[in-house]
């Protein structure tokens, strides 16, 4: 029998935050589907925001972050984000993370889309994620067992309980791993879509797994598109942190007029949502559309990674960067409460995979970063006064007996969801893809998925997800945040503000489908 104290499923910032409070109290297991290097966290760009300074109020930042999540936020969630913000980041300071300074000593603040002030502490000009990961990486990694390449399948269930976890190892063989507290770290759903500023490996396979188990998630039709991806020829390679509009930079038309000025009173640093949808909108008509960063000094040491990625395709950073929306971010996702514990006793979920309902609609930049600082802390330390008792299940290891099933290919998949849960939704097309899946779904509950190959388990996760997210873009009839219905294109507080759309499945004992 494999057992530890604690199983961690997902290799980001919020799982290290995680693992780092429990590490040398507990026994630790992580699971990574891919090297424990590959995840959104080390991606990011932009930084951790944070009120920090006489200059900003923890209220501004609370006001901002409502404002663009278009007052949908959990509050007491969002008030806590704010609150214990400043103290994690100082405490990283304190032990050693060199976040930038300016000539004087001081942090250097950046500014990005929707805050009114500059809050943003970075790290390595636009490098903050790498930075933060390769600090975790070196506090956690020698106290904990890391098993790579090894995909979650489900969560096993015993009368309520979480008691462990199936995994898939590359060859197709089962493991079966059992703990009293299971952590979900998995990230969101970003490699849905064709353009994204995802890993590939994020395709929703932590939301899909937590919906089998009985798990309730909610809010999963507010998906974030980033406004600025780098766009080369027809293809969306890399993200454009937002941090450089924050220093300067301009969206402009082919012609190179600003147009972001006419549309919101804070220009090209409007929300993520609206900036998204205008340049959707403009892309639409044929009207290519571009970053001017002629006016930012210093570009290549502010940006060093933007910078590279630039030259490696061959793109001037002299004048103007060619970008796209690409999808980002997932404001849904598991139900939690502040110390991550979903429906199910013993199930905790952190970072983009949860639900915490601090993004409200649309999160604000630099949010996310913080999330997973400030609440992964939270369900560690609830973790680590909670006696939980280990209970032995009988243990199994088996090599998957694949077989054949006729389910659409990954990028079919990805097709669809980005056609149908891309920045602007018709309820027509909502409707055409839940009847697409609908056949498929029927078909894999009366399959076990220990049958299947890896790459279908992959794209059942898939397909569970963007079914999910379909029938709540659905059922939402107004237009907020992130969500935008055609036929519905304004926001509608008295029928819908604050009303969240869930999805459970009756609970079953057992590993999910298994």
């Amino acid at each position: 029998m494999i057992a530890a104290d604690v199983i961690i499923i997902g290799s980001g910032l919020a799982a290290f935050a995680v693992a780092e409070k429990l590490c040398l109290h507990k026994r630790v297991l992580m699971l990574s589907k891919q090297h424990h290097l590959h995840s959104n966290s080390i991606r990011a760009q932009g930084g951790v925001a944070a009120a920090l300074f006489e200059h900003d109020y923890g209220e501004q930042h609370y006001n901002d972050t409502l404002l663009a999540g278009r007052f949908h936020n959990h509050e007491e969630h969002t008030k806590l984000l704010v609150k214990e913000g400043p103290l994690y980041i100082q405490q990283l300071i304190n032990r050693g993370i060199q976040f930038d300074c300016g000539p004087n000593g001081q942090l250097e603040l950046g500014r990005e889309g929707g805050h009114r002030k500059r809050r943003i502490v970075h790290a390595g000009g636009d490098q903050t994620g790498e930075t933060l990961m390769s600090f975790f990486s070196r506090r956690v990694l020698p106290h904990i067992r890391l098993h790579e390449y090894e995909m979650i399948q489900d969560v096993i269930v015993e009368e309520g309980v979480c008691r462990g976890v199936v995994s898939r190892r590359n060859d197709g063989q089962l493991c079966y791993y059992y703990a009293p507290a299971v952590v979900l770290a998995t990230g969101g759903c970003g490699a849905l879509f064709t353009a994204t500023t995802n890993d590939a490996s994020v395709t929703g396979d932590g939301l899909a797994v937590a919906y089998r188990a009985g798990a309730e998630l909610i809010d999963l039709e507010f998906m974030q598109f980033h406004p600025t991806l780098l766009r080369v020829g027809s293809r969306a390679v890399g993200l454009v942190s937002e941090a450089v509009r924050g220093e300067g930079a301009v969206l402009v038309t082919d012609e190179g007029v600003p147009f972001m000025n006419e549309v919101h009173p804070l220009g090209s640093l409007a929300p993520r949502d609206i900036v998204a949808r205008e340049i959707d909108k403009r892309i639409k008509k044929g009207e290519p559309i571009y970053l001017s960063v002629k006016h930012v000094k210093d570009f290549s040491n502010k940006f060093p990674g933007l910078t590279n990625l630039c030259r490696r395709h061959h793109i001037s950073i002299d004048e103007r960067i060619p970008v796209v929306p690409g999808a980002h971010f997932l404001m849904g996702g598991v139900k939690v409460n502040k110390y991550g514990e979903t429906s199910i006793k013993g199930l905790y979920a952190v970072g983009e995979v949860a639900c915490t309902g601090v993004h409200g609609a649309n999160r604000l930049a630099s949010n996310s970063l913080l999330e997973c600082l400030v609440f992964g802390n939270l369900a560690a330390q609830h973790i680590r006064q909670n006696h939980y008792l280990f209970q032995e299940v009988d243990h199994q290891t088996t090599i998957a007996q694949s077989v054949s099933v006729d389910l659409p290919d990954k990028e079919t998949i990805q097709q669809w969801a980005t056609k149908t849960l891309g920045i602007v939704r018709r309820k027509e097309e909502l409707e055409r893809v839940i009847e697409r899946i609908q056949p498929f779904n029927e078909n894999i509950q009366q399959n076990q998925l220990s049958s299947h190959t890896n790459e279908d388990v992959m794209k059942i996760n898939m397909l569970t997800v963007v079914l999910l997210m379909a029938e709540a873009a659905l059922k939402r009839e107004e237009s907020r945040g992130a969500h935008y219905r055609t036929d519905f294109p304004v926001e509608h507080d008295k029928k819908w503000k604050n009303k969240r759309i869930s999805h459970q499945r009756k609970q079953v004992s057992g590993a999910g489908s298994l």
